[in-house]
């Protein structure tokens, strides 16, 4: 039986010699292309499309790196393998070596291609694995994964406003709608820290997103006398005004009016 194969890279030249390796190795090992992607994205759409049982996956990429795109596919159900392919990187191919993760390094040759295609078959993937060899490479997502009845879409870093932790979920809030994902607050905050303040226990915020701080009066007591008050964030993109707790407010204005 004919394993199912995905190749993405954004270069036409490394996709047709990919294809010829592999119509090479057509005795030794059977395979079927399935098809053929030039970035993330279109990867990631192929996968759910064809289901292949290996990705080959190029690493540097425009946009959306093949780190970034094996991340998305390990959230998956059931993620194919993955072969990474790059050209230069050592501190890449020390990461996927620590890591157990097969990878080609371009040039491509046809005994190597071989090889990892009968190992990849034995491959599975793991998410926390592939989220450490995301660290050491410093690699921050561009988009992140949400399942969404039955159908797994990205959204983009860049469009989210704010996160907010409710129950077991996180809000993620752009301009046109809200999701949900099961990522933590936490993980969230700690690989995309620079991009957003944390206003609130359960509330991150985009800074690009903030228009203003505004201070709220507290309620009036029987005397007369106006309660202490909270500060509260005004976005550019909603109408909604997110409150700061007292404890975040004096590391909000330090890192966001500097």
């Amino acid at each position: 039986m004919s394993t199912k194969i995905l190749i993405v890279d954004d270069e036409p030249p490394a996709r047709l010699r990919m294809q010829q390796l592999l119509a090479e190795l057509e005795k030794q090992f059977p395979t079927q292309l399935v098809g053929l992607a030039d970035s993330g994205p279109a990867a990631l759409d192929a996968v759910d499309r064809e289901a292949p049982d290996i990705v080959l996956l190029d690493i540097s990429m425009p946009g959306m790196s093949g780190i970034e795109v094996a991340r998305h596919l390990a959230a998956r159900e059931q993620p194919p393998a993955v072969i990474f392919v790059t050209a230069h990187d050592e501190h890449a191919l020390q990461a996927f070596e620590v890591q157990a993760l097969d990878y080609l390094l371009k040039p491509v040759r046809v005994d190597r291609l071989g090889a990892a295609l009968s190992r990849a078959k034995r491959l599975a993937q793991h998410e926390p694995r592939l989220q450490e060899v995301a660290k050491a490479l410093g690699n921050q997502r561009t988009h992140l994964t949400i399942s969404e009845r039955g159908r797994m879409s990205l959204v983009p870093v860049d469009d989210i406003i704010f996160l907010r932790a409710e129950l077991k979920y996180v809000t993620i809030r752009t301009a046109q709608r809200e999701h949900l994902t099961e990522e933590s607050l936490t993980s969230l905050e700690q690989e995309f820290g620079p991009r957003f303040v944390r206003i609130h226990r359960n509330t991150l915020v985009a800074r690009k997103s903030i228009r203003a701080f505004e201070r709220v009066r507290g309620p009036v007591d029987s005397n007369g006398e106006g309660g202490e008050g909270h500060w509260e964030v005004l976005l550019k993109e909603l109408p909604d005004r997110l409150p700061i707790s007292r404890r975040q407010w004096p590391q909000v204005k330090m890192t966001t009016l500097t």
